[in-house]
């Protein structure tokens, strides 16, 4: 009985906070006055509780598509990915995705009902479940629009995100550093041991995924790392190279 009655408590409370947190944040603009070059913003305000509004994850319902302009149209490259967070198109078409989800944090192993109740924010939000922690590669050899080769290209990274191919040299941004491989143009598959080229600021890792490009003539990354914080109410401390965006010489 006492089980069921911190249940219920516990969901009642999370009923009461999410309700509360999305009835105090309401428009006192209307939202076309916040666009131009001279947008007005609301005046601040100050609540007991957070503004909290969840969009809930949802898919395309089955044979529904977008509306496309007249002449073309939108289909299925491929379903049935797991957390699909970036894509990368590979020099012969071949396009790399990266099933990647939030890493673990430390305040994660503390549990207590914050973190019950961010957990269940977090599932109501599609997240909160491990991380696929791969890249897959999506082939369309016949051209009509729908990957039918699918192969896990590369497993065991860390909540990858970022992708660049320099020669034949793949790199990927994980929420902890930057890695290489070795890459064979028509390649399904990478066995390699990753070569960790630097570090990226990670830890707590609120704002996790790392976004990767390199310069035209391939010497340089370039890596954008958000920062660690909403208004850096962890310290600055958390914050050092963060909020940035990293120039690395991959030499």
């Amino acid at each position: 009985m006492r089980s069921s009655r911190t249940v219920l408590f516990a969901s009642t409370l999370l009923a009461t906070v999410i309700g509360l947190g999305a009835c105090a944040g309401g428009t006192a603009l209307p939202v076309a006055a916040g666009f131009g070059p001279d947008p007005q913003l609301p005046a601040p305000r100050q609540g007991l509780l957070p503004t909290v509004n969840i969009a809930p994850a949802s898919s395309w319902p089955e044979g529904a598509t977008p509306v496309a302009a007249a002449g073309l149209r939108v289909q299925a490259f491929a379903t049935g990915l797991d957390h699909p967070r970036w894509l990368y198109r590979l020099p012969n078409g071949d396009i790399l995705v990266a099933e990647s989800n939030t890493p673990p944090k430390p305040e994660d192993k503390k549990g207590g009902l914050r973190g019950w109740v961010m957990g269940k924010v977090m599932a109501k939000a599609g997240a909160g479940v491990p991380s696929p922690n791969k890249i897959v590669l999506l082939r369309d050899a016949d051209g009509d629009g729908a990957a039918e080769i699918r192969s896990d290209f590369l497993t065991g990274l860390n909540s990858p995100f970022g992708m660049a191919l320099v020669g034949d040299r793949l790199y990927v941004a994980n929420a902890d550093a930057v890695v290489a491989f070795p890459y064979r143009s028509g390649q399904t598959r990478i066995d390699a041991a990753a070569i960790k080229i630097t570090d990226l600021p990670a830890g707590r890792n609120h704002h996790w995924t790392k976004s990767l490009v390199a310069s035209p003539d391939g010497r340089r990354l370039y890596v954008g790392v958000g920062s660690n914080s909403n208004v850096g109410e962890n310290g600055l401390d958390e914050e050092v190279d963060r909020a940035a965006i990293l120039e690395i010489d991959p030499a």
